[in-house]
């Protein structure tokens, strides 16, 4: 009897994986649509001069890590600890994961060829990044759609999860063993730090600030103490007005007044550069210069159980659902301008 296939394309950023790749993979962020919105004419060069302008110094901050991202076999492992939690939800079936990154190997043409040439039953779609936004799940779909035409099997997307019960449990987890870890140390604040974004991209109708919020409150709510918390935002680029306040001034706020500080990435599921060198190295020194006594980084979620249990879950789900799309969550978004995959949330 032939079994079963199950295809799980996880969907993620992707990074240079050596020094050579670095200004080509900053090109390819950079001529994305989602990323910069104006026409191809123009975007391409402006992607190409803020490649070459950004080189050297992405360079010396990938050298921190070894000369590449580690995100690949970040993911990787993701994949293949997902691969057995799928094994076991469905042994009748033959569940493999699949990588597709934004912007560089493997890219999505690349992935989409391996998946057709596995010829799935069913294919589901799963971001790893738990906050819907344009910028990030909503253009690694729209590449996906080009390059899948005519792919065999059903076809399944996960919008988002960003209050999913394992996965802010997860969370809750990660930051109370850090914090024990550390002694405890008090008084402390406690900073959710997500990858900025400009205004105007919220403004036109992004729910991913709204779902970072959801997402903080609820893990703080799970806490079950009386944190004194914030949201903030990193990774700012460019003149534009970006979304706030800023991880590093608030770093540099509460160190200012003698806080211990405990810093946990709610929108980053794998260590990445934004991990690794924004919030180990340059923020860490930010919050000693400004005289922090303690400052702790709760590490990514990477392959924690509660976190490859919440993915197979919300693949199971998807499998499950007779919607094409669907929030894992539940989460919906209330209004009409958000440019949300889900019909149900964007309405609700």
């Amino acid at each position: 009897m032939t079994k079963r296939k199950i295809a799980v394309v996880l969907f993620n950023l992707g990074g240079p994986d050596g020094p050579d790749a670095v200004r080509p993979f900053l090109f390819n962020l950079f001529r994305d649509p989602a990323i910069i919105g104006i026409p191809a004419l123009l975007r391409y060069p402006i992607a190409a001069l803020i490649a070459g302008a950004r080189t050297r110094l992405a360079k010396e901050n990938y050298a921190l890590m070894g000369g590449g991202s580690p995100l690949l076999p970040e993911t990787e492992k993701q994949a293949r600890a997902l691969e057995a939690d799928l094994a076991a939800r469905f042994p009748e079936a033959e569940a493999r994961c699949f990588i597709a990154m934004r912007y560089w190997k493997p890219l999505t043409d690349q992935t989409a060829k391996a998946v057709k040439a596995f010829a799935p039953d069913e294919v589901v779609l799963l971001p790893l990044y738990p906050q819907f936004s344009s910028t990030t799940t909503g253009s690694s779909l729209k590449a996906w759609k080009r390059a899948y035409r005519r792919g065999p099997g059903r076809v399944s997307t996960v919008c988002c999860y960003p209050t999913d019960d394992d996965f802010i449990q997860v969370h809750a987890d990660l930051i109370e063993a850090a914090y024990d870890k550390a002694g405890r140390p008090g008084p402390a604040r406690l900073l959710f730090s997500a990858h900025g974004l400009p205004e105007k991209v919220i403004e036109a109708g992004d729910p991913y600030q709204r779902q970072v919020e959801a997402t903080a409150a609820a893990v703080a709510a799970r806490l079950g103490e009386d944190w004194d918390w914030r949201v903030t935002y990193q990774s700012r680029v460019g003149p534009m007005k970006w979304i706030g306040p800023s991880t590093e001034d608030e770093i540099k706020a509460a160190s200012a007044q003698g806080l211990a500080l405990v810093v946990t990435p709610i929108a980053f599921v794998s260590e990445h550069i934004e991990t690794l060198v924004e919030l180990d190295h340059e923020y860490r020194a930010a919050a000693f210069e400004a005289g922090c006594p303690v400052y702790i980084r709760v590490p990514a979620l990477g392959v924690a159980p509660g976190f490859i249990r919440s993915l197979g879950r919300i693949v199971q789900a998807a499998l499950a659902s007779p919607a094409p799309v669907a929030a894992a969550c539940a989460w919906r978004c209330g209004g009409d301008r958000i440019q949300c995959p889900n019909p149900q949330g964007a309405r609700a």
